[in-house]
Formats: C-alpha cells, structure tokens, sequence
C-alpha cells in the first residue's frame, strides 16, 4: 500500500486520466473528490461488502430453491 500525506488542494494522479484531489479536512474526516472516465467503476468499500454479502443471499436463495423443487419433485413421485 502507497501512504501520501496531502493537504486540501493538493492531488493524486493514477495512471493518465484518474486524479484525486483532497478538498477538506475536518475533525477526522477527508473529503476527496476523484476525476476519472465514466468507464471506471468507483464504489465506498463498505458498500463493495454489502453488495458481496447480497450476492452470497441472493445465490443462496436460488440454491434452496432449487433444492425445494427438486424435494417436490421426489415426494410428489407416486
């Protein structure tokens, strides 16, 4: 991991086209700002751990529902 020190005002480039750019500090918080194409995908990493838990619930749901079926299946068998 790269650690930078910066000051409101001053910024970071990634790559050619992605520039972060500190706008203020307060009482422990940062606020950035991040130019970048709209082809590059930006999320909060809290928000990448909800989604991944959603998924996991959502793939986990089609699994049981496969399953009860499959269950219907065997017990509605003659």
């Amino acid at each position: 991991m790269l650690v930078l020190s910066r000051q409101a005002g001053e910024s970071v480039r990634i790559g050619e086209n992605i520039e972060i750019t500190v706008l203020d500090v307060r009482a422990g918080a940062v606020k950035i700002g991040i130019d970048a194409p709209r082809s590059v995908l930006i999320f909060r990493s809290e928000l990448e751990q909800i989604n991944l838990q959603a998924a996991a619930g959502s793939q986990d749901k089609v699994q049981l529902t496969a399953i009860a079926q499959k269950l219907r299946r065997i017990t509605d068998t003659p």
